[in-house]
């Protein structure tokens, strides 16, 4: 059989409640779309550390953050000691390309080591006339940054041997804040009211007080916006955040729509050169994202809309159009299935598990019914602390352990530790701790167990104030 090529796509921040193929009721995504009705849309695939940096050091190595180095937005992934599935693919006949955001240090041993074209944003990087570093070398480009990454893409894609297959990695900006839609799509939504999410009200009662800490609320999040749209003077609190959910909600699916159209284009570039057939493309995002869920923009939380990563694989060689996976996957999942669809061995440092039987349509007997999560960034953003916790189909059980441990980008100040235990079937939206309640105990003394034989699993250890 020969080789496939890859075509990796990931956003960032992008929500699976935004895409019109997981039933957004607030947004259409024809194109990305696509991708699900003729592949396999993942409905419970999750991330192992609700953070841009992290999340994307764990996709390219299929490591834990505790094994790969990279705990916080402050630390680098070390490209040169670590393995990662571009690099393995490159020493295994390859074409290999890194193009848009990186987000893991450049410089030396922290650029895209191992692979054999990259051209990356520095840091987060702009919407506008952004800076590209390209091999090295810095320049700035005129034009939409979404755009741009699809034109460097399609130009290398122009450029490659066709004889040897490829692995291109397209890593969009978008739609991380702050938000700044293109010409096209800026009046998207103009006249209309979005709806809120259900939870948009949230008092955080009846949860553990790390909740209420945050400060990734709606009412706060001006500071993210980057322009000249600023709220009227003298609103309340309460008109402020039905004020800054209108701005954001609008802004977030518009710079979406970009992402959409270009992924249009990609598709269309892949059936108009007889690619399509034996070509893997994937679409995630290397998180979820609160839209306004329990009143909250950002991340990091270990609760539904943060953990839950949109994923959809089409390869029509082995995949049934339509399919639909509701088996649990992980970001540490990627590295090795990309690798064994491409019939390339896995490193033993590798902690996920090959999807490609689940993309076959099988079910394997042994396949993971728990997964385990931790965040790290102890009140280094928006005053989350830090906490890990155990999800299985039905609970979720969560430990604000709260502390820095030390660990770059952190605050160095203790909070009291809380637990939390969410029944997901009676309490999808988490409003509800059960942890205190006593008919839930046994439940708790379960979950405590798979929390620790999961942290053992993967090779790290409990928190100290955790007992």
């Amino acid at each position: 059989m020969k080789r496939p090529n890859i075509i990796f796509i990931m956003s960032d921040d992008h929500a699976a409640h935004a895409l019109s193929c997981y039933g957004s009721v607030i947004n259409k995504t024809p194109h990305l779309d696509r991708i699900a009705n003729e592949g396999m849309r993942f409905d419970n695939c999750f991330c192992t550390n609700s953070i841009c940096s992290p999340s994307r050091a764990t996709i390219l190595t299929g490591t834990y953050n505790h094994v790969n180095g990279v705990r916080t937005l402050a630390d680098h992934l070390d490209g040169e000691s670590r393995m990662t599935f571009p690099k393995l693919l490159g020493r295994n006949g390859f074409q290999t390309a890194i193009i848009g955001k990186w987000h893991l240090g450049h410089g030396g041993k922290f650029d895209p080591n191992g692979v054999d074209y990259w051209n990356i944003l520095p840091g987060q990087g702009e919407y506008h006339n952004p800076e590209f570093i390209e091999m090295g070398k810095t320049r700035r480009v005129k034009g939409y940054v979404t755009d741009l990454i699809t034109d460097s893409c399609l130009d290398w894609l122009e450029r490659r041997d066709p004889e040897k297959p490829f692995c291109l990695l397209c890593h969009h900006k978008a739609p991380h804040d702050p938000w700044e839609p293109d010409d096209k799509h800026r009046n998207m939504f103009k006249d209309i009211e979005m709806p809120r999410p259900k939870t948009f009200y949230d008092a955080y009662e009846n949860r553990a007080s790390a909740a209420a800490a945050s400060t990734q609320r709606i009412e706060m999040m001006n500071v993210l916006f980057n322009d000249n749209d600023v709220p009227p003077e003298g609103l309340s609190i309460e008109e402020l955040k039905e004020w800054n959910y209108q701005k954001f909600i609008k802004d977030y699916l518009r710079v979406i729509a970009s992402i959409d159209d270009n992924t249009g284009r990609l598709l269309d570039y892949l059936d108009k050169n007889g690619l399509a057939e034996n070509t893997i493309v994937v679409y995630t995002s290397d998180q979820g994202f609160f839209l306004g869920d329990h009143g909250w923009c950002d991340k990091r939380f270990m609760y539904e809309e943060s953990l839950r990563m949109p994923l959809m694989i089409r390869f029509p060689a082995i995949i049934a159009p339509g399919s639909a996976c509701a088996r649990m996957a992980l970001n540490t999942d990627f590295a090795q299935t990309f690798l064994d669809c491409c019939g390339v061995p896995t490193p033993e440092i590798m902690q996920g598990r090959s999807m490609l039987p689940l993309l076959k349509g099988e079910e394997p007997d042994n396949w993971r019914d728990s997964m385990y999560y931790r965040y790290w960034m102890h009140l280094g953003h928006f005053n989350v602390c830090s906490h890990y916790g155990v999800r299985t189909e039905r609970y979720k059980l969560i430990f604000y352990y709260a502390q820095s441990l030390g660990c770059s980008g952190t605050r160095n100040e203790s909070w009291a530790p809380e637990w939390e235990l969410f029944d997901l079937e009676k309490d999808p939206e988490e409003m509800f701790s059960v942890y205190d309640v006593p008919e839930y105990a046994p439940i708790v003394a379960e979950l405590k167990r798979e929390l620790h034989r999961k942290m053992a699993e993967v090779g790290d250890v409990p928190a100290d104030n955790e007992f």
